[in-house]
């Protein structure tokens, strides 16, 4: 995957009507899980946050409203966050 396709693609949080990415953005797009295929704009990221991945908001995890689902970076792919499970 090339930055390219990180360009084709709705965006976590994004605005309903302006979902898509918006160029000079970063982004790493998120594989399995609950929001899989989902874009997460990493824009002003720095390299330990970056490392570190994210636990995002969803209402579609396990734990519905104000559960999280966890990503963690891709070690071979880290344009790639794999999906590390659920939490409150």
């Amino acid at each position: 995957m090339d930055d390219g396709a990180l360009m084709r693609g709705r965006v976590y949080g994004a605005d309903h009507d302006d979902p898509g990415p918006k160029p000079g953005h970063a982004y790493r797009e998120l594989c399995a899980g609950p929001l899989d295929g989902l874009l997460l704009d990493v824009t002003g990221w720095d390299g330990e946050q970056l490392a570190e991945g994210a636990a995002l908001l969803t209402e579609l995890g396990r734990y519905g409203p104000g559960g999280r689902a966890h990503y963690e970076p891709r070690p071979a792919d880290p344009l790639r966050w794999d999906w590390a499970g659920d939490s409150h």
